[in-house]
């Protein structure tokens, strides 16, 4: 007869903790930490502030490397995000980001190019913009001790 054999745990990259009324720390699986509470609490990020700094630094992030391999390792970008919440829905119905780049050391040609460049990568790799474009279905399930 063959053991029956229990499959390994599914390591959890993820998770939030509540440390506090209306405050959670959020891990991920290499040590890092970010500090969430509701709006007003001092020294934490709101879900929907995080929301938005997830959208500009994939943003960022998807940008760099066309951004370096043209301005150099040092380049300097700022991405802001705005958008307000539709507190009747609960939701952002549009969320707006501002790249901010000096180019002012290449030409029109090569700023235009590298602009359309630069919009590209962001199409393609930003799983956060992508994912918020598509509309992402979002499941919850709940573990309860008994």
């Amino acid at each position: 007869m063959a053991e029956q054999r229990t499959p390994a745990p599914v390591s959890t990259e993820l998770w939030a903790e509540r440390t506090g009324t209306r405050e959670y720390i959020g891990h991920n699986g290499r040590g890092g930490q970010v500090l969430v509470g509701s709006q007003g609490v001092p020294g934490r990020f709101t879900p929907g502030e995080l929301l938005k700094i997830a959208l500009a630094t994939c943003t960022g992030l998807s940008a760099d490397f066309s951004l370096s391999r043209k301005l150099g390792d040092d380049f300097d970008a700022t991405i802001r995000v705005s958008g307000d919440a539709d507190r009747d829905n609960e939701l952002y119905p549009q969320l707006d980001e501002e790249f901010e780049l000096d180019l002012s050391g290449l030409s029109e040609q090569d700023r235009e190019r590298l602009l359309v460049t630069v919009q590209r990568a962001v199409d393609k790799a930003c799983t956060v913009g992508r994912t918020l474009q598509a509309g992402a279905k979002v499941s919850l399930n709940f573990t309860v001790e008994s």
